[in-house]
């Protein structure tokens, strides 16, 4: 396939077909890899790195951190 290159703001582009933006399930504002290799250029979609739960936990530093947290006592048909 070929695709021209046009000018886009101060750079230069091509566009992806759907098609294959599809086929790939490449998103808007995903990252993509774009490497030079010789003469060609290779744009190709990052292998994601999993992260376990317990990494996400040390990680988060967000305001929703718990804080003291109590019971308080039954007032229904609770069982505990």
């Amino acid at each position: 396939m070929e695709a021209r290159i046009q000018k886009w703001g101060n750079s230069l582009g091509i566009r992806i077909p759907s098609s294959m933006l599809k086929s790939l399930n490449i998103k808007i504002n995903e990252v993509l890899n774009i490497e030079q290799e010789e003469d060609k250029i290779v744009i190709s979609i990052p292998k994601k790195k999993k992260i376990s739960l317990e990494e996400r936990f040390n990680n988060y530093h967000g305001d929703n951190l718990a804080k003291d947290f109590s019971w308080d006592d039954p007032m229904g048909k609770e069982i505990w």
